[in-house]
């Protein structure tokens, strides 16, 4: 990289990248279309990658790689759960965010990715992190693999993509295929942890692969991002946890049935976290904290007391009416604005909102549900403290 183009990626460090190609550049010695990815790349990097984007040189990748990497938080995760020791094997390394943090708790890292622009990158990009126990090999992960001895733990994030470019999202659709590798991953290390869609169900994908002893369902600010098995060679009893950014919810019995209708009203409402709404582990949520359904296809509850470590929202019940138009009118007078959900509901959001000629906005919440004994419920709520 000349000076000149890194000056000109310093001087727009900020600029509209779009407007930047459009008015490109005089100077013949400024290689635009490297200087445009790297401006647009930190950028991205401000948010998804805050502690890297801190650091002058580090190298971005091309625009796919850049979405496609994990979050620092997703990756500082996946460090916490992968622990210590001797030697961790990345096969599909990418761009090595993972690798760089999970490989902290290791000895030695082998970050193996078969695209040489993506080696390169990475390989810079650890000299400055400091990360010098990390060594780069430019090859297919899945040959790697065969002659591979032993390692404590193996991680793998297959691509998502078929060779179309559309997404796939079926262990077997992706490259490459665990389920066919996954003899030889166990026999190989001591766990594996897998990266997967988040649109996957998690039940067929333990079901599917097996020996599976951890299911991690990762969420950040409300939207779930990932999910990470950890395949073990002895049979452990699974462990589900359910994140959402610092808040770790561990669902212990998945068996348990939910209950039924609850003592009618309460005082607090509780809307559990993305994560949680993809494991389906309501129950263990009743058990643990004392809530109960409002009906089992709402996944809103109650109780009579706030919960303040409750993963999710968490709202005070002002006022609770029906459909019938005589107790709406009481319940929303002087009301001209509200944030809708609705759960379980025979109208979306916009049709209610219409029916109910509320603005979006505003500090009250409305829940519109149906309760254990079919009948349409709204509540008026405010979030608590």
């Amino acid at each position: 990289m000349n000076q000149a183009t890194l000056d000109f990626i310093r001087e727009h460090a900020e600029a509209d990248v779009r407007r930047l190609a459009l008015q490109g550049t005089k100077n013949p010695e400024v290689d635009l279309t490297f200087a445009l990815e790297q401006i647009a790349g930190r950028q991205k990097a401000k948010t998804k990658l805050p502690s890297w984007a801190a650091i002058d040189g580090i190298v971005w990748p091309p625009h796919l790689s850049m979405e496609q990497c994990s979050s620092e938080q997703t990756a500082r995760y996946k460090a916490l759960i992968a622990g210590k020791g001797a030697l961790i094997v990345d096969l599909t390394a990418g761009f090595g965010v993972d690798m760089a943090f999970i490989s902290q708790g290791f000895q030695r890292a082998i970050h193996v990715e078969r695209q040489a622009q993506l080696c390169t990158i990475s390989s810079e990009n650890y000299k400055l992190l400091g990360l010098n126990h990390i060594e780069v090999v430019c090859a297919d992960g899945v040959d790697y693999l065969h002659q591979l001895d032993h390692a404590d733990l193996i991680y793998l994030d297959p691509a998502r993509r078929d060779d179309h470019g559309a997404r796939t999202y079926g262990i077997a659709d992706c490259t490459p295929n665990v389920l066919e590798l996954r003899d030889e991953l166990l026999a190989k290390a001591d766990r594996v942890m897998l990266k997967l869609s988040p649109m996957l169900d998690w039940r067929k994908a333990v079901e599917d692969l097996g020996h599976v002893s951890e299911v991690h369902i990762v969420s950040v600010d409300n939207e779930c991002k990932e999910l990470l098995l950890i395949l073990s060679k002895d049979e452990k009893s699974l462990r589900l946890f359910c994140v959402n950014n610092d808040q770790v919810f561990e669902a212990s019995d998945l068996t348990h049935e939910t209950s039924s209708l609850i003592p009618h009203p309460s005082s607090f409402l509780f809307e559990p976290n993305a994560s949680i709404m993809k494991a389906g582990c309501f129950a263990a949520l009743e058990q643990r904290f004392g809530v109960q359904q409002l009906d089992k296809n709402s996944h809103l509850f109650v109780a009579d007391h706030d919960i303040s470590d409750f993963p999710g929202r968490r709202f005070i019940i002002e006022k609770t009416t029906s459909m019938n138009k005589r107790e709406l009118k009481a319940a929303l007078a002087g009301i001209g604005r509200a944030n809708i959900t609705v759960r379980n509901f025979p109208m979306s959001v916009a049709e209610l909102r219409k029916r109910l000629k509320l603005k979006d906005g505003g500090d009250l919440y409305l829940f519109a549900t149906t309760l254990a004994d079919n009948q349409h419920q709204l509540f008026l709520c405010r979030k608590t403290e």
